[in-house]
């Protein structure tokens, strides 16, 4: 299923009707360049981009990232938290029944590592091993430890580090 960028352009605009009951003004467009993401707001000219391979996932999930982009172009424009850590982004994402992640493209490497907070249990998937002493947990900042990642543990992470120094 390939759509051109006019396609996608009206189908965008549809859906933001649709699903916020507002219009939206600005270009949607493809960008092939995008490797791992599904999509792309740009916050300087409210333009939103997205990945034309997740594509192959249908239409009906490719819709539900464009539903997460059109999240962040609303929110932002109406001064609100449009973040992916802000409230009313997680309300508004569950509201319109967006994704919260782009699902995995085929041959994406998987990540090799998790690190587990002791303290507050979040876990956070890596490709790349780091220093766990050199970083903290984003939620709670207690102490993490590294560990493999093994085929079931695989369920998509839902945290992010802050260095310490």
């Amino acid at each position: 299923m390939a759509l051109t960028d006019s396609e996608l352009q009206a189908w965008v605009e549809s859906l933001s009707l649709a699903c916020f009951g507002k219009p939206f003004l600005h270009e949607a467009r493809f960008n092939p360049r995008l490797k791992t993401t599904g999509g792309r707001y740009h916050l300087g000219d409210h333009r939103i981009e997205m990945n034309p391979k997740h594509l192959i996932h249908g239409r009906e999930v490719f819709g539900k990232i464009v539903l997460h982009e059109l999240c962040h172009y609303h929110l932002h424009l109406e001064g609100k938290g449009y973040r992916h850590r802000d409230r009313d982004f997680k309300q508004l994402l569950a509201a319109v029944g967006g994704l919260r992640y782009a699902p995995r493209l085929p041959g994406q490497t998987k990540p090799k590592y998790m690190v587990h907070c002791f303290a507050c249990g979040r876990r956070a998937f890596r490709q790349r091993q780091i220093q766990v002493d050199r970083y903290r947990c984003a939620q709670c900042g207690g102490r993490l430890k590294l560990e493999h990642v093994v085929a079931e543990q695989l369920n998509k992470g839902d945290g992010c580090l802050d260095d310490t120094e």
